[in-house]
């Protein structure tokens, strides 16, 4: 049972967060049901489900309550969608297509994937947890730090090389998530300090509060969304 939400679970990160283009999201906030990247993404979101069923095809119809109610959820959420919302709805989406596949695997407790060994399982289940606390993190912190964006200045933003603190989050929390899984929490505690000590020449020079602000609640999001995930991956993996 277990494999299985696994396996539909990685499906959805990868379809919804790894292989959907900023530009396939905005182009769907502004047109809704009108936008041809709404369909194109139910599309390659049905494209990794069937992917990671490919070992046991006999169930591969599952791709039709996954498409129709994620379809549904999708347009339910541009929808009502407005500046306010936001960051409400990108969870409500989120928990809301969750819950469909813990519910399909529920009712389908019974069937039983032919896996070719336990390694294959404990894998699908290390990636599907390093996206989490990866890219999915990514995602995460962007909408919640969005209302603040208008506050930090365009100069500011010009100082720092074009997309580099995305990828300096994700570096930072792919350490935290391996410092986590093989216990050296210690670790985890030179890498704040070692940011500290970066940021703190930064926000000396800025002399901004506002950025300052943002600094930090962006830093401390990014540390505990990759605890949660590095604790959460560790409780899974006994099950196994």
């Amino acid at each position: 049972m277990l494999a299985l939400f696994i396996s539909l679970l990685l499906a959805h990160i990868l379809g919804d967060f790894i292989l959907q283009p900023k530009k396939w999201v905005e182009h769907k906030e502004k047109h809704t049901y009108k936008s041809i990247f709404l369909y194109l993404h139910i599309g390659v979101h049905l494209a990794c489900t069937s992917l990671v069923l490919l070992t046991t095809p006999k169930y591969l119809w599952l791709i039709i309550p996954i498409g129709i109610t994620h379809y549904l959820i999708d347009l339910a959420k541009l929808r009502f969608r407005n500046k306010k919302n936001t960051v409400l709805l990108f969870f409500v989406d989120q928990i809301l297509h969750i819950l469909v596949l813990a519910l399909l695997t529920l009712q389908y407790s019974n069937l039983k994937i032919d896996w070719a060994t336990l390694q294959i399982e404990s894998l699908l289940l290390l990636a599907t947890f390093i996206l989490l606390s990866t890219v999915v993190s990514a995602v995460i912190m962007r909408i919640v730090l969005q209302n603040w964006d208008k506050d930090i200045t365009k100069e500011n933003k010009k100082k720092s090389l074009k997309g580099a603190g995305n990828y300096i989050g994700i570096l930072e929390r792919l350490f935290v998530f391996t410092f986590v899984v093989l216990g050296h929490w210690s670790a985890i505690g030179f890498l704040i300090a070692a940011k500290s000590a970066f940021r703190f020449g930064d926000l000396s020079e800025a002399k901004n509060r506002k950025l300052t602000e943002y600094m930090l609640i962006g830093t401390l999001l990014s540390f505990g969304l990759a605890l949660l995930f590095g604790i959460l991956y560790l409780q899974i993996s006994k099950l196994y």
